[in-house]
C-alpha cells in the first residue's frame, strides 16, 4: 500500500501537475483511507472494496467530521480508486460507486461597501506618512478587494506580473491556470507607491522578482497576509472578523451586485466551474426582487 501510494503521489506531480498544497492533501486523505482499510485486515490495493470505502466514510462521520469535509475526502479517495484501477491495481473501480454527502455551502460573510472604504481609506492615510509597512499593506488590501485573487495567488505574484499600463495582473490560479484580472485606480496608486517607494525598503537578496515581500526582505508568506488581513479589519468598527478569503468574497459580491453577470465573476474569481460561482448569486436577491416588482405585471 505505501509503494502504490508513493506512486500516486509521483502521478499527481509529474503527470498531473497538481500543487504541493494540493498533492499533500489528496495523498493525505488517501493515506488516511489506506490505514483504515489496513486496520480492517486488508493488506493490498487490490483488496480495497465499497465495503471499506464506505466504512471509512462513516468512521469520518461518527466521529463528527463535517459534510465539506466529507464530501473533500471521498472525491480525494475516488480519484485514488480510478488512478488505481487505470494502472491496474485494482480489478474495478469501488470508488465509482462510493456516495458522499453534498457539502453545505454557507453563505460566506463579507464586508459592506461602507466597511471596505473606510478600511482602505485609513490604511491610504497611513501609508502617506511613508512608512514602508503601511504602503504594503495598503496595496495588499487594495489588489485582494480589487481582484478577488486567492492569498495563495498573491504571495506568488511578481513584479512582471503588473501591468500598470493596462491596470491588468496576471495571476497563476488553481491548476496552473493563468488569467488576467483587472484592478481600479485605487489599487493602480497603492502600488505604484508600493513598488517606488515602499518595496525598495523593504526588500532584501531574497526577495527575488516577489511583488510583496515581509519584514525580513523576503517574499511574504499567506500566513503573514491572513494575519494582516485579520488585524487591520480589527481596527474597523463592526466590521465582520474576515481573513484574505473574505475580501475575496466581498468582491465577488460587491461586484454582483453593481450589476456585473455571474459569467464575469466567474472569470473574475478563476473557478472552473460556474457552479462554484453561484454561492454568490444570494448576493443579488434584493436586486432581483426590486427588479421583480417593477417587471412583473402580478408582483
Amino acid at each position: 500500500m505505501a509503494e502504490a501510494l508513493e506512486d500516486y503521489r509521483r502521478h499527481l506531480v509529474s503527470e498531473r501537475d497538481r500543487s504541493e498544497h494540493t498533492v499533500r492533501a489528496y495523498v493525505g486523505d488517501v493515506s488516511a483511507m489506506l490505514q483504515h482499510a489496513a486496520r480492517m485486515g486488508h493488506t493490498e490495493v487490490g483488496e480495497l472494496d465499497i465495503s471499506v470505502l464506505r466504512s471509512w466514510l462513516a468512521s469520518l462521520h461518527t466521529r463528527g467530521r463535517a459534510r465539506s469535509t466529507l464530501a473533500r475526502r471521498a472525491s480525494a479517495v475516488r480519484m485514488f480508486t480510478a488512478w488505481a484501477h487505470h494502472t491496474g491495481l485494482l480489478a474495478t473501480d469501488p470508488g465509482a460507486r462510493l456516495a458522499s454527502p453534498k457539502a453545505q455551502r454557507d453563505l460566506p460573510d463579507v464586508l459592506r461597501p461602507g466597511d471596505a472604504d473606510s478600511l482602505l481609506e485609513g490604511l491610504a492615510a497611513e501609508a502617506a506618512h511613508g512608512d514602508p509597512v503601511a504602503m504594503r499593506d495598503h496595496a495588499i488590501l487594495e489588489l485582494l478587494y480589487a481582484t478577488g485573487v486567492r492569498v495563495g495567488e498573491l504571495v506568488g505574484l511578481d513584479l512582471n506580473h503588473v501591468d500598470p499600463g493596462r491596470r491588468v495582473v496576471r495571476v497563476l490560479g488553481k491548476g496552473r491556470r493563468e488569467r488576467s484580472v483587472p484592478y481600479g485606480v485605487p489599487a493602480e496608486r497603492a502600488l505604484e507607491a508600493w513598488t517606488t517607494a515602499g518595496r525598495p525598503e523593504l526588500a532584501g537578496s531574497a526577495a527575488g522578482q516577489a511583488l510583496f515581500v515581509g519584514v525580513r526582505g523576503g517574499r511574504i508568506g499567506q500566513r503573514a497576509v491572513r494575519s494582516m488581513v485579520h488585524a487591520r479589519l480589527r481596527a474597523v468598527p463592526d466590521a465582520p472578523d474576515l481573513g484574505p478569503h473574505g475580501l475575496r468574497h466581498s468582491a465577488a459580491t460587491h461586484v454582483l451586485e453593481g450589476g456585473a453577470d455571474l459569467r464575469s465573476v466567474q472569470e473574475l474569481l478563476g473557478h472552473a466551474s460556474i457552479g462554484t460561482t453561484q454561492i454568490y448569486t444570494h448576493v443579488s436577491v434584493d436586486r432581483l426582487r426590486k427588479a421583480y416588482r417593477q417587471a412583473h405585471p402580478r408582483a
